[in-house]
């Protein structure tokens, strides 16, 4: 279903490209991951920004998205799954690697929740408090930390104000319906200024029921969600300093046939302050100066049909910090260098506490770290680029001891106080070549080091929503990513596209195994038998690899639109030394669309393939293929400007997987149990002031 969203933006994008193109100009589609794109700050030309590949998602594009979570929103873009543990528990699979790999952040910085320690956790981030979504990969990720190795997802909005209002003031009301889980949702947000100063206030809620599935409903599946910020900045000539709080709660059901008899559900609140500013040009030499800065207090109930009701408490508080200086451009023998320079450092307090005797007892995690980033132009039409980043991390908590085949007798594990150092170092190098018809050429190689995070080494106990009893690993050392990528784009034209092909050797590569045992809430109790899978932590050497395409063509001028087809595929196969498969791999996709736009009206209409999975690792099962059909409609009529009145209005109708086929997700560890949602249709409507 994620995939049909990103053909939306496909679809969306392209018609304003023909819009443009009617006046002799051509953009580059929002789907298409840029190659030098404008960070948090919009200033392109910078070295980082020169480093990102990313695809964004924003406008239309989040306006018309049945998504409650940033991964399901993502989730067929190239390369690009989700876990969909439940509709308010869904984290992004990039290229295969999620959790610890992956990070989720907003406006720069960490969400701050538990939602790497387990699939069942939420990411405290709606899409409708959303401007724009980017997925970031490759080089630019060093830029964010260890944790990043598989790519960044990076959600901004104006909660921190860097501008001052045009006219003062400005409103935006959303809302919409679903009726496969009888939902609702909707926002609401207001920005204004005076002289020097930028205010925001926003505020959001959703509400679902259990969603339908082929043939029933899926039990236990409701969900009900708010959030609330207010923020404010101080703007100077050149540049802003800001400051914002906001905070959450969500309540949402865990699927599953044991989840469902005991009403297994998650209670969260969260609240976060985060401050961020910019200094452009304060003195030779220097292009800009910024920085950001969160500290979040995050603490959530795993709630069941216990004496008292909770089950289990996860708290986590964070602290996160970072400070970059943009150096103006150097001359040298080989052409302009233009880079960037930082330094980061974090502290987060990670733990459970519960009648379930605790998944992981109280840990503690610091980090600081220093990265770079360059680029010389060699030629008119050729840059290299160069990045790296050192970091000193120290982990601490109780290091458990199981035995070697991770059955009882003793039927308890020791533990001790344990504390690990690490000091990952990362680099890569990339060449960027303008090609003749628009196109461009990239070559990047890469070696990047994670530090394994606190769960993986000192977790022991069951993790009751996930439906596993969770085994860490407190001698795991550093993980290696050793990866090529070559890709080759064009983005305006009448052929729009962009295509990679890569390959990552893993040293080392931790990965959550299936033991092939099972268990209740205990260790002593794990054998043959019990509603828990029991896996465990290791390393092994690994090798994936992949290819992604994305591809629009404008058939013809339709009426007062453009008339255009577009397509999109993707794979990737990950394998350990030995040739055995990676577990919950996503399966290989392919599909495409037909769509017409025209300045009000926006229609489409698409099919994505799913293959069957049967590249499975030891103790896993294979996942059937499935077809997923969506389409929509939408409208938006733009009102002449005057002062505080409705300047433009959206209404529209998505329809989402219309054969209603049944359809499992294979990177779910309850995948046997849970079926996605069945055919359903959104309507929605958006208003701007």
């Amino acid at each position: 279903m994620g995939l049909f969203r990103s053909w939306n933006s496909l679809a969306s994008a392209t018609a304003a490209l023909m819009t443009a193109a009617c006046c002799g100009h051509l953009q580059a589609q929002e789907v298409l991951q840029e190659i030098v794109v404008a960070t948090d700050r919009e200033k392109a030309g910078n070295a980082t920004d020169a480093f990102q590949s990313t695809t964004s998602l924003s406008g239309a594009d989040l306006q018309r998205t049945t998504a409650a979570s940033l991964a399901d929103l993502l989730s067929t873009q190239p390369g690009v799954a989700a876990s969909t543990f439940a509709p308010g528990a869904s984290r992004p699979n990039i290229r295969g690697l999620d959790d610890y790999r992956v990070r989720v952040q907003e406006n720069g910085i960490g969400t701050h929740d538990a939602s790497d320690f387990s699939q069942d956790h939420q990411v405290p981030i709606d899409p409708l408090s959303a401007d724009k979504v980017e997925l970031i990969r490759g080089p630019a990720t060093l830029r964010y930390g260890n944790q990043a190795i598989g790519g960044v997802v990076n959600a901004t909005n104006n909660r921190i104000p860097q501008n001052l209002v045009p006219d003062h003031f400005s409103a935006r009301l959303k809302g919409g319906t679903t009726s496969v889980d009888s939902g609702m949702d909707g926002a609401a947000s207001v920005d204004a200024s005076g002289e020097h100063v930028a205010i925001h206030v926003d505020a959001y809620g959703r509400t679902a029921g259990d969603y339908r599935i082929p043939g029933g409903v899926q039990a236990n599946t409701s969900l009900i969600s708010a959030g609330q910020a207010i923020g404010g900045s101080y703007i100077f000539d050149g540049g802003y300093i800001g400051t914002a709080i906001q905070h959450i709660t969500s309540t949402y059901h865990i699927p599953g046939i044991n989840d469902a008899r005991q009403n297994s559900r998650i209670s969260l609140e969260q609240t976060k302050v985060t401050s961020k500013g910019e200094w452009r040009a304060p003195v030779a030499g220097i292009d800009a100066v910024r920085f950001s800065f969160g500290v979040s207090d995050y603490k959530h109930d795993e709630l069941g049909l216990a004496a008292d009701g909770v089950l289990n408490t996860i708290t986590n508080k964070e602290i996160e910090g970072r400070f970059e200086i943009d150096h103006a451009a150097v001359a040298t023998p080989m052409g302009a260098l233009t880079g960037s320079w930082g330094i980061q450092a974090s502290n987060r307090k990670l733990g459970t506490q519960g009648s379930l005797g605790g998944l992981l007892a109280p840990t503690n995690t610091d980090a600081v770290a220093g990265f770079a980033f360059e680029q010389i132009q060699l030629h008119e039409t050729l840059k290299l680029q160069a990045a790296g980043r050192i970091e000193g991390i120290t982990v601490s908590g109780l290091a458990p001891v199981f035995p070697a085949n991770f059955l009882p007798p003793p039927d308890i594990f020791s533990q001790s106080e344990a504390t690990r150092d690490f000091a990952p170092k990362s680099f890569s190098v990339g060449l960027l070549q303008s090609l003749p018809w628009d196109m461009v050429a990239s070559l990047s190689a890469q070696r990047a080091q994670r530090a394994p995070a606190a769960p993986e080494l000192f977790s022991r106990g069951s993790d009751g929503a996930s439906g596993t009893f969770v085994i860490g690993n407190p001698n795991l050392k550093l993980e290696t990513a050793e990866s090529l990528e070559v890709g080759l784009k064009r983005a305006t034209g009448q052929l729009r596209f962009e295509a990679s092909l890569y390959y990552t050797r893993y040293l080392d590569f931790i990965y959550k195994q299936l033991t092939g045992n099972f268990c209740t809430d205990v260790f002593a109790s794990c054998g043959a038998a019990g509603p828990l899978l029991q896996v465990a932590y290791g390393q092994r050497d690994a090798n994936f690899r992949g290819a992604e395409i994305a591809a629009q063509l404008d058939i013809a001028p339709l009426g007062d639109g453009m008339f255009g087809i577009d397509g999109q595929f993707d794979v990737v196969r990950a394998t350990f030394a030995d040739g055995s498969s990676v577990p919950r791999i996503a399966p290989m996709r392919v599909g495409g669309g037909v769509w017409w736009r025209s300045a009000q009206w926006q229609t489409r209409i698409g099919l994505l393939h799913a293959f069957t999975q049967d590249d499975i690792a030891l103790n896993e099962t294979s996942t059937a293929g499935y077809n997923l059909l969506k389409a929509e409609v939408s409208y938006t009529h733009t009102f002449t400007r005057t002062d505080g009145g409705l300047r433009e209005m959206t209404f529209g109708i998505v329809g989402d997987n219309l054969l209603d086929e049944q359809v499992r997700n294979h990177i779910s560890f309850k995948k046997a149990e849970v079926l996605q949602p069945g055919l359903g249709v959104r309507l929605f409507t958006n208003l701007r002031f």
